[in-house]
């Protein structure tokens, strides 16, 4: 049961925006790929998944690379090497821990809406001091589609008892950027890849920071938050 709510709500990527987890994703997608008989995926490669739900990841793997293994099959893979990677420990980026602690002090509805599976997002924040403050968790597997489309957003907004337009987003990819403009949410944008602060998706970000984590400031978006 969600307690009443004293501030706006806030919905918040996991990957790449809470934690930085892109080398695990990375290299679980490498190993993968490896058992399966396909050599040399890089970073830049992976860089170009980044935000897109892990189905729908390797849907495009699958296809791009003529793997005859169910998409199921290589999803509960996938799955088991990512959570033995990131049972080794994830980095919370201080900033981002700031802000989560500044909103729940503040009595701000919060949730987590992620591409990650389920398993994943749980194991994740049970590693980190985060868990207790982020008990509502949407994943991309409980919503017909996985972000650019704005489901797992609608659907948190849903579980909070609030309006899509009453939430903001804060988001490290243009699919999930594009995710939250489809959903009517605002948006603050934290590019994990600096390269792609141009893009289109983030035009329409409410607050940009181009630099990524390095130039995020928690207390200047918890001030424009609950302005």
């Amino acid at each position: 049961m969600i307690p009443p709510a004293t501030g706006p709500a806030v919905v918040f990527d996991l990957d790449g925006t809470l934690v930085d987890s892109e080398p695990h994703y990375y290299e679980a997608g490498r190993r993968l790929l490896a058992a399966h008989g396909v050599g040399g995926f890089t970073w830049e490669e992976h860089e170009g998944f980044i935000g897109i739900g892990t189905r729908e990841t390797l849907e495009t793997l699958r296809d791009r690379y003529g793997i005859e293994t169910p998409v199921d099959e290589l999803l509960a893979e996938k799955n088991r090497l990512y959570l033995e990677l990131a049972r080794s420990g994830t980095e919370v980026f201080p900033e981002m821990r700031k802000l989560v602690e500044l909103l729940h002090a503040a009595g701000c509805p919060l949730a987590v809406a992620s591409g990650s599976s389920r398993a994943a997002i749980d194991a994740v924040l049970g590693a980190t001091c985060l868990d207790a403050l982020l008990p509502l968790r949407v994943s991309a597997e409980e919503v017909a589609h996985g972000k650019p489309e704005p489901d797992v957003f609608v659907e948190a907004a849903r579980r909070l008892g609030v309006s899509p337009g009453a939430c903001a987003a804060i988001e490290d990819s243009p699919p999930g950027a594009e995710a939250a403009r489809r959903a009517g949410m605002r948006c603050v944008a934290v590019p994990y890849v600096p390269a792609t602060a141009t893009d289109p998706a983030f035009a329409d970000a409410d607050l940009l920071f181009p630099g990524g984590q390095r130039e995020f400031d928690a207390q200047k978006v918890f001030d424009w938050i609950v302005a």
